[in-house]
């Protein structure tokens, strides 16, 4: 398909303005006929290699962030609610995310939407692996194949790539979206987002 047919999304599930995205995305493909490639990367290792931080660890703009957030979040008339585990290691479910694309790739987007629901509709505290068993059994996902998936070697050396990749590529923070070589940032971006795809068909 043509790259700029292309909506790159590179996510990680610890972030609430990444799950907002998320649920626009559908839409703005339905639109336009874009294509969305989900690519899983772990947010911690981009601030690690980037210098940057969640919002939230500032406190006036945690604060502003949160009213932020539920104002998109009635906007886009989808649900939301602030985990109030948050943050939250997101290492094991984000290579749950590249497991499943590379060994169930059928699975990926019911994973998805089972975690970013757990994470910012439900919320749950998906840093503690009793409720991500509960989760994702409720979801019909086998809790013992999840834990041998997300220890497997290669789903390991994958993540990293593809958080190697992106920081690379000028990623900081996430959720961040690709259409070819142009990058935008942030939830809030996706008019943009929307622009690119239509002016390449």
């Amino acid at each position: 398909m043509n790259p700029a047919r292309t909506i790159e999304f590179l996510f990680d599930f610890g972030s609430p303005t990444t799950y907002l995205a998320h649920t626009q995305l559908p839409r703005i493909a339905a639109d336009t006929g874009a294509r969305v490639d989900y690519v899983p990367m772990l947010l911690g290792g981009v601030f690690k290699a980037t210098g940057n931080q969640s919002p939230v660890m500032v406190p006036a703009k945690g604060r502003w962030m949160g009213g932020d957030l539920a104002r998109f979040a009635q906007r886009y008339g989808v649900p939301f609610a602030f985990n109030p585990n948050f943050p939250i290691n997101t290492l094991t479910l984000m290579r749950g995310a590249v497991g499943m694309q590379m060994r169930q790739p059928d699975r990926f987007m019911p994973y998805v939407d089972a975690v970013f629901r757990a994470m910012w509709v439900e919320p749950v505290n998906m840093g503690d692996p009793a409720v991500v068993a509960k989760t994702l059994g409720a979801a019909g996902f086998d809790a013992e194949q999840f834990m041998a998936l997300v220890g497997d070697a290669e789903v390991k050396a994958k993540l990293i790539a593809n958080t190697e990749a992106a920081v690379a590529r000028g990623v900081f923070g996430a959720p961040t979206c690709f259409v070819g070589d142009a990058m935008f940032f942030g939830q809030d971006r996706l008019d943009f987002v929307r622009e690119a795809v239509t002016a390449g068909a």
